[in-house]
């Protein structure tokens, strides 16, 4: 019998990850990635324990690679923006779950998750524009003209999924009332220690960060309430409207934001959608950011999709057929990621629209759990013992 042949549309962590899963599972997994390039991204990236363990579990041995790589923090900072410390936390989750926090640059774990796969099984400049169910798989149709058939079709293609529309329809994502600004730059400052991050926080939901990436790269990034959701014009005027906003603040705010090539930030508003009741149909299923996207408050999207990942394989190599093994992958994702959604909703002072209030209720009672009550459920997370 030939190994199930699976399209995986986008070419992010979720959608690598994934391949590396189902292959794990000789599965014939093939990821279909809209851009001509994969580029770099000027981002920082948090992987907690729950996230560490599941890809230890699809990749042995790559866990350690990422630490060599990245940043294991030891310390958490918290300011004010005049610069008064309020509170300085010694992290200890390696102890306590058997992983660390790793803070790491977005594009090398892109990279080194890309050395684990086949090169020839990423198909760039292949827009995911529809797709139809057929009677044994699913036939997906690209911009450039090329179709491709398969057993199975996952959408691991980002918050703007195009997989999701076509299952779900829900239309865009919402606007959060947030406007974030992020780059990772190689910088030293003797208020910014290795191992450590720092995060200082103002009046009117203003906040900036500061975490080191290891190799002595630093993501910074702020984040402000704005009711306008519109980006600025030009990278000079990005660069500008940062230095602005945060005219004033404790060192090294400015002096990092003024190294900063302004090419090198991004300007993007926050935007999430609500939890679903489900998110497959047929053989077509979601993956991360496109199930269940969350604004940037807990450090769990990555995380969240890693976890996904393993299971997705697990599941499809444990079920009989497609059908239960989705089932299968929904009954055990669905709620963990709705609770994790209203926290990130909570903590980042979202509220979703009153006509979810009946499905969300439950879902955010237990989402308000004590912090470290939270952290036990989410970090306690064990793929192998599934």
């Amino acid at each position: 019998m030939s190994p199930l042949k699976v399209a995986i549309i986008g070419a992010g962590l979720g959608g690598l990850a994934t391949a590396l899963a189902l292959r794990k599972q000789g599965i014939d997994a093939q990821i279909y990635e809209k851009a001509q390039n994969l580029l770099p991204v000027g981002a920082g990236l948090t992987l907690l324990p729950n996230g560490l363990k599941s890809l230890d579990a699809i990749t042995p041995g790559i866990v350690e690679s990422l630490k060599e790589a990245g940043s294991q923090a030891h310390r958490v900072n918290l300011k004010k923006s005049i610069g008064e410390t309020i509170a300085q936390n010694n992290l200890s989750l390696q102890d306590n779950y058997g992983q660390p926090m790793l803070n790491i640059r977005w594009s090398r774990l892109q990279e080194m998750l890309v050395s684990y796969l086949p090169l020839d099984i990423i198909h760039l400049n292949h827009r995911c524009v529809n797709f139809e169910y057929l009677e044994d798989g699913v036939k997906i149709y690209f911009e450039n003209d090329t179709t491709v058939k398969a057993d199975l079709l996952i959408g691991a293609d980002g918050i703007n999924s195009v997989v999701r529309q076509v299952i779900v329809g829900d239309g865009s994502p919402r606007y959060a009332g947030r406007m974030s600004w992020r780059a990772v730059v190689e910088y030293g400052n003797e208020q910014l220690l290795d191992n450590e991050s720092t995060f200082i926080l103002g009046s009117n939901g203003k906040n900036f960060s500061f975490i080191d990436v290891g190799s002595g790269y630093i993501f910074w990034s702020a984040a402000a309430l704005l009711l306008d959701e519109s980006t600025s014009p030009s990278p000079t005027e990005v660069k500008s409207r940062v230095l602005e906003v945060f005219a004033d603040w404790t060192e090294p705010v400015q002096s990092i934001v003024q190294t900063t090539p302004a090419i090198k930030i991004v300007e993007r508003p926050i935007y999430d959608r609500p939890p679903l009741e489900n998110w497959s149909k047929g053989r077509v299923t979601l993956l991360g950011d496109a199930a269940h996207p969350v604004v940037p408050v807990l450090g769990q999207g990555a995380n969240m999709a890693f976890e996904d990942a393993w299971e997705l394989g697990l599941y499809l190599q444990r079920s009989p057929n497609i059908e239960e093994a989705l089932a299968n992958y929904e009954n055990s994702r669905i709620k963990r990621t709705q609770i994790i959604q209203a926290r990130s909703a909570f903590q980042g002072s979202r509220s979703y629209d009153t006509d979810s209030d009946q499905f969300l209720g439950g879902i955010m009672e237990q989402a308000k759990m004590s912090q470290a009550e939270f952290d036990d459920w989410v970090y306690n997370y064990e793929p192998s013992m599934m």
